[in-house]
């Protein structure tokens, strides 16, 4: 005797009734273009391989540097020419589209990041690849350089949704993505093979509704009342974003 199928499960009807998202209001997100986000520290610029690679490479290369790229998918570059050449190549694509940090007055680059998996119809990208030398890492210009690059993918390109992602064990990228306030969604065990390595990806995000809140604080942080005669914060981050 046949069984006869569960409504609405194997007979093919519908429920009456059906949870579903909220309505999104709306069309796609548009796609990043190779732009220039000023900062008052440090402005993004499209990647050019000719002006940006020799100070890249001499800032992020030598004695105790190999750090830098331990989570990199690139590895440190046995000189200066291959560094080069990889650069040029990667600054002709549009996904990952690579921007030069570089700083206001010198013009010098001090570090990198990207705009990757760009996903318009969903209106969701990442912020990945970043490369930050000792001449970025914990100044103003590399919390400034977060935040220019976060305006621009909710208030230019109208995305409802922006991205961090690293490894797991790469715990300065978590307290970063966390400082700058990005939420913690999980866990992808076995995500990737990276350099022959097991990478479990931690997944962050920042969404469209949440980034007033997010630019208040760092508008405040960024403010020059904020730092003292010696270039000290007076408030973190986290606390002028927990206080609005």
């Amino acid at each position: 005797m046949s069984q006869q199928a569960a409504p609405g499960i194997l007979s093919g009807a519908v429920p009456d009734a059906v949870p579903l998202g909220a309505p999104v209001e709306g069309g796609p997100a548009r796609r990043p273009a190779p732009v220039t986000l000023e900062g008052r520290h440090v402005a993004l610029v499209p990647f050019d391989a000719d002006r940006h690679a020799a100070s890249l490479y001499a800032l992020s290369h030598g004695p105790e540097r190999d750090a830098l790229w331990a989570y990199l998918s690139a590895a440190p570059f046995p000189d200066e020419a291959a560094f080069q050449r990889f650069y040029a190549e990667a600054a002709t694509r549009t996904d990952p589209l690579l921007f030069a940090i570089v700083e206001t007055g010198s013009g010098r680059a001090v570090g990198h990041a990207t705009y990757m998996r760009m996903e318009p119809a969903h209106r969701v990208i990442e912020v990945g690849n970043i490369l930050y030398t000792p001449a970025l890492q914990l100044t103003p210009g590399a919390t400034e350089a977060m935040y220019l690059m976060a305006r621009h993918v909710f208030e230019d390109l109208a995305c409802r949704r922006y991205e961090w992602k690293c490894n797991a064990l790469n715990a300065p990228s978590r307290r970063a993505a966390e400082r700058l306030g990005f939420s913690y969604e999980g866990l992808f065990r076995q995500h990737m093979i990276i350099k022959g390595l097991n990478r479990d990806t931690a997944w962050y995000a920042l969404l469209d509704h949440e980034w007033p809140r997010a630019r208040a604080a760092f508008e405040g942080w960024l403010d020059p009342a904020n730092f003292d005669a010696d270039g000290r914060q007076k408030q973190r981050l986290e606390d002028i974003r927990a206080g609005l």
